[in-house]
């Protein structure tokens, strides 16, 4: 029984056809998304250059995954639900505004790649997440010198990444300027 909730009546067997429902959404999500990966990858060569080994192997490794803890969770389901599962460390209700900071910073670095080179992108995408991770924890986001000394933070973790993919590792990466340093 659910901590918190009555022993026996009609809500403590309502909640517990809610929670099983939500787990087996869950478990069906999981599959859904491994059949997503594995026709999306479907066109991937398996086999490719020297190793043999192509970019169409990766994918369907993760969508077999899925699919096997997918299968995981609905037996789980069939067989009464997580009865055992521990009440969460978390907030009762998700943090918006900290969600959406750091979504922004995705989706800012995602937008500005080939724009602004990876350097730049990165670095704003660290300046925004660790913004909202400060708000998600209760602490002051903070003005315009913290956002400049985040961007700074981020731009150095960036810039070393950067060289180790395109001068050490021979991997293409964009760029801001035609000498490949931003």
């Amino acid at each position: 029984m659910a901590a918190g909730h009555p022993a026996g009546g009609d809500s403590a067997a309502a909640h517990s056809s809610r929670a099983r429902g939500s787990q087996a959404a869950i478990g069906a999500g999981v599959l859904v998304i491994a059949g997503l990966l594995a026709w999306g990858g479907r066109d991937l060569p398996e086999a490719v250059g020297y190793s043999g080994v192509g970019p169409g192997v990766l994918p369907m490794f993760i969508a077999a995954a899925l699919a096997l803890f997918g299968l995981v969770l609905l037996v789980q389901v069939l067989r009464g639900g997580f009865r055992a599962l521990q009440p969460g460390s978390g907030a009762a209700r998700g943090d918006w505004r900290a969600f959406a900071w750091v979504s922004a910073g995705i989706l800012a670095n995602a937008a500005l790649m080939t724009r602004a080179g990876f350097v730049l992108s990165c670095a704003l995408c660290f300046a925004l997440a660790v913004r909202g991770l400060r708000i998600a924890e209760g602490k002051p986001a903070g003005g315009a010198a913290r956002a400049l000394a985040d961007l700074l933070t981020g731009m150095a973790i960036a810039a070393p990444a950067f060289w180790l993919f395109t001068k050490l590792l021979a991997i293409n990466l964009p760029g801001l300027t035609g000498t490949g340093w931003i």
